[in-house]
């Protein structure tokens, strides 16, 4: 069965429930940001936060449920930073891959809509299996089922992320949440202070 038909089998059908392995990033520099990147903030922030994180991972839900709104709050809402997200998908991969590739999907402008439902969501995905997970994603992604499952089979669809994840690899990132700050590879708890520091380096008297 190709690569499209199991994403599109895991987008319709629950499946095992998840479990998911991470540790702190260790990194070199990543590639340079593109249009197909996801950016939340001003094009002109003077400080450029890259993340790498699988939406299965604990640890990156954790950031993105507790730590990211203080975050956004603090440096992308005035125009200190903005964020680039990207995909690196971890265990269990029939779920990961499925979720990165719905966001790539998801309508203009509603990429974080979807990554909040993901994230959010990993409890019940632990529990429950991931039917409820991807529908909830769907209904965030400003897309119809119909138009999500053309998505999915498009050309170059899987080819994309996984060329996306190679990237990573090859840059040195094994593994998830992990954090570059105007291209210099963030080390240690990403924590809001913790991260001040590194952008207040990164700009100082920004």
């Amino acid at each position: 069965m190709s690569l499209a038909r199991r994403l599109l089998l895991i987008l319709l059908l629950a499946l095992a429930p998840a479990a998911a392995l991470t540790s702190a990033a260790s990194a070199q520099t990543p590639p340079p940001v593109t249009a197909a990147d996801r950016v939340l903030g001003r094009a002109d922030a003077p400080v450029t936060v890259i993340e790498y994180a699988s939406f299965t991972c604990p640890h990156c839900g954790h950031w993105f449920n507790d730590v990211f709104p203080a975050f956004k709050a603090r440096f992308i809402d005035t125009g200190r930073v903005k964020l680039v997200f990207r995909d690196l998908p971890t265990d269990p991969q029939q779920y990961s891959m499925a979720a990165a590739i719905i966001g790539r999907c998801a309508a203009p402008g509603r990429f974080f809509d979807v990554a909040t439902s993901l994230f959010a969501g990993q409890a019940s995905l632990a529990t429950g299996g991931g039917r409820a997970w991807f529908d909830n994603a769907l209904a965030a992604s400003g897309k119809t089922r119909e138009e999500m499952q053309a998505c999915f089979t498009a050309p170059g669809r899987q080819e994309a992320l996984t060329n996306d994840v190679n990237a990573a690899i090859t840059a040195g990132i094994t593994s998830t949440p992990a954090f570059f700050v105007n291209g210099r590879a963030f080390a240690g708890e990403p924590s809001i202070e913790a991260l001040a520091t590194a952008i207040g380096a990164a700009a100082p008297g920004r």
